[in-house]
């Protein structure tokens, strides 16, 4: 969620913003006694300048077993937290909240039974969806028990309200107790119609979150997402792994928006067995949900679930640290990247700890070289320069959506966010991809950047996919802040595209949010990787060292918030 590395996930994405997590860690100590546990002593020196042996050093730690995984709320958050925070200390930052180092993130952690099944009454006819076989199923209620007896089954075609797009999946009918089920992705996707919504590249109508969010505005009691790995851009597995084990919320209390009793996924084999049962096609169903004027279909069906749960009422940490401006310090250049990954799986025979090295130590490992090399430039940036280590974006970019609630920088003063998520280390390449490309006046900075390093810039090849909408820059992006999200590149120096693609294939089916994601110093290429932080490292540097406030592009989504805040307060856009 959460979500990845955009050459290798080109092909394969994360499921949320690369939704997902362990099994139950043990509960995280209150932030004042965050000093308790520390990582494994090292001898390496570090140096200044962003160099391939600091960024394996930091790498090589924060995806160590020690870890285990980083899990928030874990013996795993700590050593990560305190780790994070000493680097800053070392790279000689200030505390960024206040006198500390931390930003506490209360949070709610809820551990599905996965004995659970969903109970189907279908034409007289009753028959059980197994957890993690058939589906997978959770509750965002923070409750130890939700019930649904005998909830209307009906299918929504893909779960859209869209008034812009005049498009409404829900109409006509009182959804209040009924249970939904959709398709994943926008219409249009699945039939390859480039006129509904905006063809292939993904709207956020198409985002699994949406959808659950959509139908617990409507009212229902469940919503269940019919899986496809083309349409999710993720196996099953991934599916399955990420909703297995406990996952994390804003605590209800503090997040006013409507929550559904159960939400989770359908596999393609039950929901096809679904559709069948109630005299459907479920191949046809792709194509009539595809149809403008679509109503919804009721299946027939009905569903009861008794869904327990373990909750606990938990804290986790997002870690912020500082480098004041030299005159205009209340202004600021804000460097992002998400620490936490999926833990321990126990009860998984032989390597049960999913590193998440690529997912993201080496985002985290990212932004604290930056913030060495902004440290020792010669002239200090004019702007402060905010690094933020975030928690719970694998449940959701929870931490990064707390930070935008209680910034450390009024909003305004924010000059623009520059997100570091699963960098490439697949080798130098001759182009970098700029998620959601075209979006903002940030990427007017980064151009001749690249062009220096002989670069082009260009989008993501797999817009279906949704990357903008699963890492923590999104909710900068929601608020109207202007937010960068670019590394990598598919064009290698070494073997081309046909490199680069392959590259992506083999992380997306063989290490993405899975144990394998490690760091090997025996096939990482970071000479590519240093490259990409060097241009990410330039924008900023620039963007501190002026009085520059790049907004939106004309026609995109979120400049009508960033002009409304900045109204008054800051030089015309560019200059």
């Amino acid at each position: 969620m959460p979500r990845k590395l955009l050459l290798c996930l080109a092909l394969t994405a994360a499921l949320t913003a690369c939704k997902g997590e362990d099994t139950a860690p043990s509960a995280t100590a209150p932030a004042a006694d965050a000093s308790a546990a520390t990582a494994p002593a090292s001898t390496h020196t570090f140096s200044p300048e962003i160099n391939a042996a600091d960024f394996a050093e930091l790498v090589k730690t924060l995806a160590s077993d020690e870890f285990e995984g980083r899990a928030p709320g874990s013996k795993g958050e700590e050593l990560t937290v305190n780790y994070i925070r000493d680097q800053m200390q070392r790279i000689g930052l200030q505390p960024g909240n206040g006198d500390s180092w931390f930003q506490d993130v209360a949070m709610t952690e809820t551990t599905a039974d996965e004995t659970t099944s969903l109970k189907i009454d279908q034409a007289g006819k009753a028959s059980e969806l197994k957890f993690g076989t058939d589906m997978v199923v959770g509750t965002r209620t923070g409750q130890t028990e939700v019930k649904v007896d005998g909830s209307d089954i009906v299918f929504v075609g893909y779960g859209v309200d869209a008034p812009e797009q005049q498009w409404n999946d829900y109409a006509g009918q009182d959804w209040k107790g009924k249970t939904v089920v959709m398709f994943v992705n926008d219409p249009g996707f699945h039939v390859d119609d480039a006129k509904l919504f905006d063809g292939k590249r993904m709207t956020y109508y198409g985002r699994w979150t949406y959808k659950f969010e959509e139908a617990a505005r409507k009212g229902a009691a469940a919503a269940l997402i019919v899986h496809d790995t083309a349409g999710a851009s993720y196996g099953w597995d991934v599916v399955k792994n990420s909703w297995a084990g406990p996952q994390y919320d804003l605590p209800a209390k503090n997040d006013p928006e409507a929550r559904l009793p159960v939400q989770g996924w359908l596999s393609a084999d039950a929901a096809k067995a679904l559709f069948a049962g109630a005299g459907l096609d479920l191949a046809q169903a792709y194509k009539d949900a595809n149809k403008r004027g679509f109503k919804p279909v009721p299946l027939n069906a009905k569903l009861s679930v008794d869904l327990k749960s373990t909750t606990a009422e938990k804290t986790s940490r997002n870690v912020v640290g500082v480098l004041p401006g030299s005159s205009r310090a209340d202004e600021a250049v804000l460097y992002m990247a998400h620490w936490d990954h999926l833990g321990k799986h126990e009860g998984e025979a032989d390597d049960n700890i999913y590193n998440g090295a690529v997912d993201n130590a080496t985002g985290v490992a990212g932004i604290l070289e930056v913030a060495d090399a902004m440290m020792h430039q010669d002239p200090k940036p004019v702007r402060s320069a905010v690094f933020l280590a975030v928690t719970l974006e694998e449940s959701g970019l929870l931490g990064s959506k707390y930070y935008v609630a209680h910034p450390t920088f009024p909003l305004d003063k924010i000059a623009g966010v520059i997100n570091i998520d699963a960098m490439s280390v697949a080798g130098r390449a001759k182009d970098m991809t700029v998620t959601g490309f075209g979006s903002s006046e940030l990427e007017d900075i980064l151009k001749p950047l690249a062009v220096a390093q002989g670069r082009t810039l260009h989008g993501e090849s797999a817009v279906q996919s949704g990357f903008y909408f699963r890492s923590d820059h999104f909710n900068f992006a929601k608020a109207g802040v202007p937010a960068l999200y670019a590394d990598g590149g598919e064009d290698l120096l070494d073997g081309g595209v046909e490199a680069g693609r392959k590259a992506g294939e083999d992380y997306g089916r063989n290490r993405y949010h899975g144990p394998k994601d490690e760091f090997d110093a025996a096939t990482w290429k970071l000479d590519g990787t240093i490259e990409d932080l060097q241009l990410l490292h330039g924008v900023g540097k620039e963007l501190a060292a002026g009085d520059r406030w790049p907004n939106w592009y004309e026609g995109n989504p979120f400049k009508a918030a960033r002009d409304e805040m900045m109204k008054g307060k800051a030089a015309p856009a560019g200059k």
